[in-house]
């Protein structure tokens, strides 16, 4: 007899930043003032040419599906992108455009993942990747990363736990918790690596441009049998309009678009007119405004952070997170932020949410909050502990 639900929801854990975010929200209906520093989401307003794009061609009317794979315009605008900003040519044959960075690592691992099949993720890394390995019944296979490595892999991480099973590699550069970039030389070395065992590579690009001291090198520089995972949420400054995108190796491009077509119909049509707008000079020139004011949230914050008791193991180098190590201030990082957001009202993340490596010992903290609001929320920390 069947059992419901499907047994893989069991191995499915909450995305537990969220929940705490609802309780954030409760507090501040409430009325207590909460310092936000617990989701990846950038605190400014999509620029102004994008919003105008938008309004503009939901004026006319015309609101209608587009090709499942994306506005043909805006796919060719991404290709023209990677060209200028990394001088890599793309077909835009090879270009998605997907309901977010979410969607288009679905696609991929609808793609990809067969039953027992396993995937090799960091550990710390995003939550929800490890879920969607599972939900298409593949299997996630953490690495441990460390300090002394950036919280990076390494290629013999890759080679040690690559086995028989083992289907492909998903890294993201840089990363989420930890802010830390791939250096060139250990991607390129790992995409052979995987080519060579016949396996397949994601990448996660979705922070690209949001660096402080070096700019990432995309992944498809080192191949063009790699899939690449971009969004234009978080540089971009999108979030709510739910627009990413995947570069897929050209040999996929049938099957995902059956999939895309099966799956999501098409991305959002007011968005993908929307991002027309997102490479144009005037809102290039806006976001990196933004991107130095980042620099500057990171640059009060560590220290800051360093000054109450937290140890910094590793250097952020990009996307808006810091990974700290609160292990001299508890032993319980879960209970440690649940307790700090009831009693000082500042949410933060614990490691809960990253994986098994550690987690008690270390906290992300989002700088998504103005230099003034960080201050308030490092006073804040300061008196909670006493």
């Amino acid at each position: 007899m069947p059992t419901f639900p499907a047994r893989r929801l069991a191995d499915i854990a909450p995305f537990h930043v969220m929940e705490l975010m609802a309780r954030a929200k409760t507090l501040e209906g409430e009325g207590h003032d909460i310092v936000h520093m617990e989701v990846g989401e950038p605190d400014f307003p999509t620029p102004e040419p994008i919003i105008a794009a938008a309004q503009a061609q939901i004026a006319t009317g015309r609101v209608f599906y587009t090709p499942a794979l994306g506005l043909p315009e805006l796919r060719r605008a991404i290709a023209s992108f990677y060209s200028r900003r990394y001088g890599v040519d793309i077909p835009f044959s090879r270009i998605v455009v997907t309901a977010g960075a979410s969607a288009a690592l679905l696609l991929a691992m609808a793609s990809l993942a067969e039953a027992g099949s396993e995937w090799l993720l960091t550990d710390p890394g995003y939550p929800c990747n490890r879920n969607f390995v599972r939900s298409f019944e593949g299997v996630p296979v953490g690495i441990p990363v460390h300090a002394e490595n950036n919280f990076q892999p390494t290629l013999s991480d890759i080679e040690r736990h690559w086995t028989r099973r083992t289907a492909g590699v998903l890294l993201a550069s840089p990363a989420n918790p930890t802010g830390t970039l791939l250096d060139d030389t250990t991607l390129a070395a790992i995409a052979g690596f995987v080519r060579q065992q016949g396996g397949q590579l994601i990448v996660d690009e979705i922070y690209h441009g949001l660096t402080y001291e070096r700019e990432a090198s995309t992944a498809l520089r080192f191949g063009d049998d790699i899939f690449v995972v971009q969004s234009f949420s978080k540089y971009f400054n999108m979030t709510g309009w739910r627009l990413g995108w995947l570069v897929v190796p050209e040999r996929f491009g049938r099957d995902i678009e059956k999939l895309a077509q099966n799956l999501f119909i098409s991305p959002s049509t007011p968005a993908q007119h929307a991002a027309l707008a997102a490479f144009e000079p005037a809102t290039i020139s806006i976001l990196e405004g933004r991107r130095n004011e980042f620099r500057r949230r990171r640059d009060f914050l560590a220290p800051a952070l360093e000054r109450l008791g937290f140890r910094l193991p590793t250097r952020p180098e990009g996307a808006f997170y810091i990974y700290a190590d609160c292990s001299a201030l508890t032993d319980n990082s879960d209970r440690f932020a649940r307790a700090l957001l009831e009693a000082a009202g500042v949410a933060i993340t614990p490691g809960l949410d990253f994986g098994s490596n550690a987690p008690e010992k270390h906290l992300r903290l989002a700088y998504t909050a103005g230099v003034e609001r960080l201050a308030e929320a490092a006073d804040r920390i300061g008196r909670f502990l006493g």
